[in-house]
């Protein structure tokens, strides 16, 4: 399996001992950065270009899943969830982790590499990894309604607000400078 990782400074060191582990268990191992230890570093471009690589891959036929840490891996789960086609999941713990593939066929799985112990992380992308989507009707029509939902602002058949180019700031809750 071809798998593509991206962190930031929070995750450098698990990323690297990551990718040996994924290497050692036969999978084709793309790393997206960053490849030195910066403090400030900004992930959501490591995260993004990992998740790019994941739905490009996918729509060139080729089977591969994404990897992507943080402190607490929720930036680099919403930065990846910007590529059309990606569905990142922060897993916590294994039942989470199995279940972003199985009910959601999630694609890339976030962990919080504050949060975890490299052991722990390494289990959990590794039943990310090795869970099957079933393909249950059920969760096809709703993954379906997704990615409708994200190439037309529309789910046929359901009530959906329509978006009307609302731009949310950055900064939610304070005050704006005009």
């Amino acid at each position: 399996m071809r798998i593509h990782i991206a962190t930031d400074h929070a995750g450098l060191e698990f990323s690297q001992q990551l990718q040996q582990h994924l290497r050692d268990q036969g999978h084709e191992v793309h790393d997206h950065g960053p490849v030195e230890y910066d403090a400030v570093d900004d992930y959501p471009s490591f995260c993004i270009n990992a998740a790019q690589a994941v739905a490009n891959d996918w729509a060139q036929g080729v089977q591969s899943l994404g990897v992507v840490f943080g402190g607490s891996g929720n930036g680099e789960q919403i930065a990846a969830n910007k590529v059309a086609g990606v569905r990142a999941a922060l897993a916590w713990n294994e039942a989470t982790a199995k279940l972003a593939r199985e009910h959601n066929n999630a694609n890339v799985i976030a962990i919080g590499a504050r949060q975890h112990e490299l052991a722990e992380a390494i289990a959990l992308i590794d039943c990310f990894i090795a869970e099957p989507f079933p393909g249950d009707e059920r969760h096809v029509r709703r993954i379906s309604q997704m990615r409708e939902y994200e190439r037309t602002g529309t789910i046929a058949g359901k009530s959906v607000l329509a978006a009307d180019g609302a731009d949310v700031p950055a900064v939610v809750g304070m005050a704006q400078e005009s």
